[in-house]
Parts: structure tokens; sequence; C-alpha cells
């Protein structure tokens, strides 16, 4: 299956948003825990920014997940 680059994505923000919520975390809890600012994490979210590895590495680490959890979504 071939998958845009746009579509990926925004389902791993939807992805993410829904670990963070399920944890709990604010956008500001998550970028607190990840040292990063929550204008980041919001646009991360809402698919307004293609993020790094370092930064996926610091999320992961914030929800308690491993990184490869975070690419694993179904796609919409």
């Amino acid at each position: 299956m071939n998958i845009s680059e746009e579509t990926f994505i925004i389902n791993l923000g939807i992805h993410i948003r829904q670990l963070r919520e399920k944890k709990g975390l604010s956008q500001q809890g998550l970028a607190d825990d990840c040292n990063i600012t929550k204008s980041q994490i919001a646009r991360i979210e809402v698919a307004k920014i293609n993020t790094g590895v370092k930064t996926l590495v610091k999320i992961a680490n914030a929800l308690d997940v491993e990184p490869k959890d975070l690419l694993d979504f179904s796609v919409k």
C-alpha cells in the first residue's frame, strides 16, 4: 500500500495526540517533559511540521512508549 507523506504526517500527529490524551497530559505538559515548546507539540499534532527523529524519541520517552509505538497506527 502506498501512503503519501502528507497522509502519514497527519496520522502521526493524530496518534501522538491520542497517546498524549490517554496519558492525561496537556500539550504544555508534554512539551515540558520533552523540553520543547508547546507550539511545536501543537504543530506536530496538526501536521503543520514534519518532525525529526530526535523529537520523536523525546516524545516517546515522555509518553513512556517505545519510539516504534509512535509509528504504529492505522492510516485513515
